[in-house]
């Protein structure tokens, strides 16, 4: 079973997600709190495998939480209910290890705990609106990618910020290795996918459902 401790100010959204989470065979939700400053205190008394956490709340919000106890949380899943790049690039920074929109399907939210819970990351925002209207623009059509070489964990990773409008320093401030080196990943990435640029790169990876 895995156990998810669920941080949220609006009860109703708590209520919802802990309903949701009840459908599930292997999560359920064991404790609660309104704010980082209560979630706090509940960690050290819990032994939750996932920590839910609400991206803006009063007192202390989940990002302020994450920098205060920066290696003392479960691995953590930001929610918020609209596509925030700065709270994804800051909570990146700070340790997340997903970031998920509040009105996500059971099906996701269920697929991305357990993902995180196995050591794995999420890092799959909504569209931002500079990618949105990318993906409105013609492109023309490139033959099916031979994907022979699979994208690697860490180039899915760099696939998703860039979706998410991140430049290579960002993604190199946000992931840690060195702008040249996430400047090879995104070479790598172009050449796997068949493309000859960023929006093209990230176009095919929601057609091929990378992202």
């Amino acid at each position: 079973m895995i156990r998810v401790l669920l941080v949220d100010d609006q009860m109703l959204v708590r209520s919802g997600i802990r309903g949701l989470l009840e459908l599930t065979p292997d999560i359920r939700v064991i404790a609660e709190a309104a704010d980082g400053a209560e979630a706090a205190q509940l960690i050290a008394q819990t032994e939750a495998d996932v920590l839910l956490l609400d991206v803006r709340m009063p007192h202390c919000s989940g990002i302020e939480l994450l920098q205060r106890e920066q290696g003392r949380l479960p691995p953590t899943i930001l929610l918020t209910t609209f596509d925030d790049d700065n709270a994804l690039f800051e909570g990146m920074r700070a340790g997340a290890r997903g970031f998920l929109l509040k009105d996500i399907s059971l099906e996701r939210l269920a697929e991305g705990i357990r993902s995180v819970a196995a050591g794995g990351t999420l890092f799959r925002p909504a569209l931002t609106e500079r990618t949105r209207a990318a993906y409105e623009k013609p492109v023309n059509a490139a033959p099916a990618p031979d994907l022979s070489t699979p994208l690697t964990s860490r180039e899915t990773e760099i696939l998703a910020l860039m979706a998410a409008g991140f430049n290579n320093a960002e993604i190199s401030q946000a992931l840690g290795p060195s702008e040249g080196t996430i400047k090879n990943h995104v070479s790598s990435i172009l050449a796997k996918l068949g493309v000859r640029d960023r929006v093209r790169a990230v176009l095919r990876g929601l057609e091929l459902g990378h992202i």
